[in-house]
């Protein structure tokens, strides 16, 4: 998913967490005579036939129900957000509540744990059926009216942050003037009111925020954990000590590349408004958070596409898809891709029958952007289409949220690689060789900006649900000058923190992204080893391998949620995830 422009989609996936708590559903049709998912790998226990029996029996009765709920909720999601109409969001609203239902029950979610408690005598795929459905009763088996006081603190802070403009000067300013108003302003005492305001919401729901916590952290300890960040951390198959030893890696391996980039990037920005690098402060930069690439002086690459026509940008990934062997016919012919009035205005990818559809919404323009999100989304939409039809349907998923956000980004990448836009997007060969090094530069600073933008956001999460009584706006600021090495602004004390809306409506979820991007780098060094290419792999052309689609067929789309992501991304590439590869890209 794109992280910035798909915010809707990330709400999408929220509401999914609330009842499957970190899974969302991709499903799709795969090659059943290859047997490659990973129950098959593996050598079958000792069943006990009794057993097995009983909780095919079981599975049937709630698979079914499972797939019931699911396509309503799909549906009349998709609907809706194509529709913009108010009935159509209330039958949303219901099918979710149904769905919500489904995974609340008591006597169903007991009898799960009777069978998970025996699972080594269970059937490989049958234990693992059961266990993705106890990750999705587990979060759900809270008192009603805590369900309730948590939905509807969320939906306030929701409110507030839809309904808050910040001044400057008494006169108020919604997020997009803002943005404008930073994007062309030089002075430095402008910028610096016009930051502020980004962050004057924070004040207004600071407060909330952690009262919110609190109650987070109450729900978790019911349910057995320590806190929120912890039980949210478990119930999306997480090892927390595995996560922050990949976390704590990623810092190690970007420091240095991070420090440099950023100290070349500083000297620009500072002679470009005309003050000295030691005098930069976070209101120079253009994004109020630091967590996106300021644009290129040096190229935009607006200017390989904005003279093609819409039409074009789908046809152009319709033939690189279709040269890997992975065409996109069917998901096209099922999407709404074009803009009209009514229909949602950003970007998502959907299957609404677990059965090997791929529906994509998207608004298509000739930009870069839309180059980026057309792939990204398809790369959404041939992980739905290529899983394994033959598993039990809530298995027809992605190993994890991040393994589909690699193959996303994995392919929505493509659009800013030099070598790709010369074969897919008949760039002219002599302009991108004039501005190749801008181009990967910019990309280079993109990936370093974001990962330690994502460090940022882990700490101080997992640390807010740890102790939400302690000064948060001091450590914030702590964390932002250690990670992203920006300077804390001289005798500030505001909650900046909470003015970053995920904390209310994504809780949790931020390193999945950063999980992402390193996964979709040891895809591409797996891709770069199959093609037996040599070189630096942006000068890998992939539409010379049909190969690719098979491996990705074969390895990461077929085996769904057959095993949980540490062992699937050692299946699929040969060894656990690392930031290894990730690293490498950025030197």
């Amino acid at each position: 998913m794109k992280r910035y422009r798909h915010l809707l989609r990330l709400l999408s996936i929220i509401l999914a967490i609330v009842v499957l708590v970190g899974f969302t559903s991709f499903c799709g049709k795969g090659d059943k005579s290859k047997g490659t998912n990973a129950a098959d790998q593996k050598m079958e226990p000792e069943v006990d036939m009794a057993l097995q029996k009983q909780a095919e029996t079981f599975l049937e009765k709630y698979l079914a129900d499972f797939e019931k709920a699911y396509v309503a909720r799909a549906t009349t999601g998709w609907v809706a957000a194509n529709s913009g109409k108010n009935e159509d969001f209330n039958a949303a609203a219901k099918a979710e509540l149904e769905y919500n239902q489904l995974h609340s029950d008591p006597q169903r979610f007991a009898e799960i744990e009777k069978f998970i408690a025996q699972k080594d005598k269970l059937k490989p795929l049958t234990a693992r059926s059961l266990q993705v459905a106890w990750l999705g009763f587990k979060g759900n088996q809270l008192p009603t009216d805590l369900l309730e006081k948590m939905a509807n603190m969320s939906a306030e802070i929701q409110q507030i942050f839809t309904n808050f403009r910040g001044k400057i000067d008494g006169k108020t300013y919604n997020d997009n003037a803002l943005i404008d108003l930073m994007k062309n302003e030089t002075k430095s005492a402008k910028r610096q009111k016009i930051w502020e305001a980004q962050k004057q919401v924070g004040e207004a729901v600071a407060a909330k925020l952690i009262a919110l916590a609190k109650v987070r952290n109450e729900s978790a300890v019911k349910l057995g954990f320590k806190n929120y960040w912890d039980m949210q951390i478990r119930l999306q198959e997480h090892d927390p000590e595995q996560l922050m030893a990949i976390f704590d890696d990623v810092e190690k391996k970007t420091n240095e590349p991070f420090k440099a980039m950023k100290a070349k990037m500083d000297a620009e920005i500072a002679a470009k408004l005309k003050v000295k690098p030691e005098e930069l402060m976070p209101w120079h930069y253009e994004d109020p958070f630091f967590q996106k690439v300021p644009p290129s002086d040096k190229v935009d690459l607006d200017e390989f596409y904005q003279n093609k026509k819409k039409e074009e940008i789908v046809e152009i990934a319709r033939k690189f898809y279709s040269d890997i062997d992975l065409p996109i016919d069917d998901i096209i012919a099922a999407s709404d891709i074009y803009e009209r009035e009514g229909k949602q205005q950003h970007a998502f990818c959907t299957s609404l029958t677990l059965k090997g559809d791929a529906h994509a919404q998207l608004n298509i323009k000739p930009t870069a952007e839309w180059m980026d999100t057309t792939l990204h989304e398809m790369g959404h939409g041939i992980y739905y289409k290529y899983a394994d039809l033959s598993l039990p349907i809530n298995l027809r998923d992605a190993a994890h949220p991040f393994t589909t956000e690699a193959i996303a980004m994995l392919f929505g990448a493509l659009s800013k690689n030099p070598t790709w836009m010369i074969a897919y997007a008949s760039a002219d060969p002599n302009r991108v060789k004039e501005v190749e090094g801008a181009i990967l530069e910019q990309r280079r600073r993109e990936q370093l900006i974001f990962a330690r933008w994502t460090l940022v956001m882990l700490n101080f999460e997992k640390a807010l649900y740890e102790n939400p009584d302690q000064d948060l706006n001091t450590l914030w600021w702590d964390m932002v000058e250690r990670y992203q090495m920006l300077k804390r602004p001289p005798k500030r004390n505001a909650a900046d923190w909470a003015s970053k809306i995920h904390f209310a409506i994504a809780p949790v979820y931020y390193h999945n992204y950063m999980l992402g991007e390193l996964f979709s780098a040891q895809l591409r060094s797996s891709l770069v080893k199959l093609a037996n290419h040599q070189g630096p792999t942006y000068t890998l052309n992939y539409g010379q391998h049909k190969e690719f689609g098979k491996f990705l067929k074969e390895k990461v789309f077929a085996p769904g949620m057959t095993f949980p992501w540490p062992e699937f991304v050692k299946y699929a590439t040969g060894e656990p995830l690392n930031a290894t590869y990730f690293a490498e890209e950025l030197k």
